[in-house]
């Protein structure tokens, strides 16, 4: 009741300062401005007429004595504050080359999220989609010229992305840590960031023409893995209407480490750095820290089971039906991963792929060359496709499906998203497109790079989010404009209605637990029969 009072003792005086004469003209999304908790924030309009607020600062920096803290509430401010610009996006390597950022900067300081809205008014109540960005906890941002709100805002969707912490910053655990805190947990604080960010869309949404009960979450790669994780945290599930998830979820092949695991990975961390306690750990520069968990043998900082946001291991709470009974829309692509990761630098043939499978499950390798069959040369490297994206990412994604098929008791809709990037366009010269979107520019005169034969992870998000102009790398055809327009009507309807069907699309079919059918999005889009689930029940039992 207190915290009620607070925040309606906030609005009144607001709304008091506002009546007062010689005060500016009450907040409108007509002229970009909205009032929120914390303050007013001025926007701007694009030539769609979409009102976009960038940089707006959902929690206090987490700086100083409040790195490895739970977000803390934003503090308020007296002006109208500027939201024309993204905030700094966490602090990160440049690792991956198809990211590219608006962003003003890399900082500690990155707790900040972007509202994109087509509503003419804040009584509208438009559905709501936050969206969180991949990069495998290490890098990414809400910045990200492909997660652009602006085409779903354009269908009648408030979208929101988020910046999160990273990293080190974002997932070191840590006894001292643990000990100082009140719930006795550390790490997962980039989780609790998001979550943070849901509360604030609760509490705030409504002043953007959103409608606060209605918010769908959603990512892809590591912000698939998010929205699993909130899906299963006690303190975000009552939260959200609606998931989506492309590409992974933290129900994967190996569970998550425990607390204890990951505070033992931060002392070893602090040793290495020379930081033997938090004090000394929290007085290091932050570009330092940064350098240093970039090193080679460095540990991967990721989500733990720390016994408060995560009680349980997440594939735990999916089986008790503790997670968010919501409608999931979920998927992977068909080539998320390539040959090499399950051969290494052996060529695909044959006698190698049948050592590799003897490497890895050993008595049972015919087992495995029966769910990923090859009998000939040719037939390997598919074969090996498969594999090589099942172990990286697709199981985990089709675990999660396949758990809230048995315990969520709402819809499951699933996808196999199967376009191959076109041809890139002629200023790209011989480069060679990379896994995830990036490329490596050749030198001197080379043949030009084979075409993909698949799917490649994260290649779907700008077709879903319909953000293919924003990519300059690609030669988009009309068949790749048609797909998304099918993607974003599909993505647009599951966030309005927890069911993407509507009119004008290719039907898609409900998921069942057993003899379903899952959605193809290709230039084609249609059913096909679920043959997947043998492989992954293979897999399942083979990690016991």
């Amino acid at each position: 009741m207190k915290k009620v009072f607070v925040l309606s003792g906030f609005w009144l005086l607001a709304a008091a300062a506002l009546a007062q004469p010689g005060r500016p003209a009450a907040a409108s999304l007509a002229t970009n401005q909205v009032q929120i908790a914390t303050g007013r924030l001025a926007g701007a309009t694009l030539a769609s007429g979409i009102h976009t607020f960038k940089g707006i600062p959902y929690a206090a920096p987490p700086v100083g004595p409040r790195r490895w803290q739970a977000p803390q509430p934003a503090q308020p401010w007296q002006n109208v504050r500027p939201a024309t610009q993204f905030g700094p996006r966490a602090m990160q390597l440049p690792l991956f080359g198809d990211m590219n950022f608006r962003s003003n900067g890399v900082s500690e300081d990155c707790l900040y999220l972007n509202v994109w809205t087509g509503a003419k008014a804040a009584s509208e109540k438009r559905p709501v989609l936050v969206y969180f960005y991949g990069g495998g906890f290490v890098a990414g941002d809400g910045s990200e010229p492909r997660y652009d709100g602006e085409a779903l805002a354009k269908r009648g969707i408030v979208a929101v992305t988020v910046n999160y912490r990273l990293g080190a910053f974002g997932f070191l655990a840590h006894p001292e840590l643990t000990k100082e805190s009140p719930h006795h947990a550390s790490g997962n604080y980039g989780l609790l960031d998001q979550q943070a960010a849901l509360r604030w869309v609760r509490q705030n949404i409504a002043a953007f023409g959103g409608d606060p009960a209605h918010i769908t979450i959603g990512g892809e790669s590591a912000g698939s893995w998010s929205v699993s994780a909130q899906m299963a945290a006690p303190g975000s599930k009552d939260l959200i209407k609606g998931a989506i998830t492309e590409s992974g979820s933290l129900l994967g092949l190996q569970p998550l480490p425990t607390l204890a695991q990951g505070e033992e990975t931060g002392v070893a961390f602090g040793t290495a750095v020379g930081a033997a306690s938090l004090a000394a750990l929290r007085a290091l520069p932050a570009q330092q820290v940064l350098e240093a968990s970039g090193k080679p043998g460095a540990p991967r900082f990721s989500p733990v089971v720390d016994g408060y946001f995560l009680p349980r291991q997440p594939a735990e709470i999916f089986a008790a039906g503790q997670q968010a009974r919501v409608p999931l829309l979920v998927g992977w692509n068909s080539q998320e991963m390539t040959y090499q990761m399950v051969l290494g630098p052996a060529a695909p043939t044959l006698d190698n792929y049948r050592a590799a499978l003897q490497k890895l499950y050993g008595d049972r390798a015919p087992e495995a060359l029966k769910q990923y069959p090859a009998a000939s040369d040719a037939e390997v490297e598919p074969a090996a496709n498969n594999l090589a994206g099942d172990r990286f990412i697709a199981y985990s994604t089709w675990k999660l499906a396949d758990a809230q098929l048995q315990t969520g008791g709402q819809p499951v809709y699933r996808y196999l998203y199967a376009r191959p990037r076109p041809a890139m366009t002629p200023e790209m010269g011989n480069a060679t497109a990379n896994l995830a979107g990036g490329v490596t520019r050749g030198t001197g005169a080379a043949a030009p790079a084979p075409p993909a034969k698949g799917a490649v992870h994260s290649a779907e998000i700008e077709y879903a989010l319909g953000n293919l102009p924003t990519n300059k790398v690609f030669a988009w055809t009309p068949d790749d404009y048609k797909l998304s327009e099918v993607m974003q009507g599909y993505f647009a309807n599951f966030i309005k209605t927890g069911n993407p069907n509507g009119p004008g699309l290719p039907t898609w079919p409900a998921a069942r637990p057993q003899g379903g059918q899952v959605q193809r999005l290709d230039v084609t889009t249609q059913a096909e029969p679920d043959q997947t689930r043998a492989r992954y029940l293979f897999l399942e039992q083979a990690a016991k």
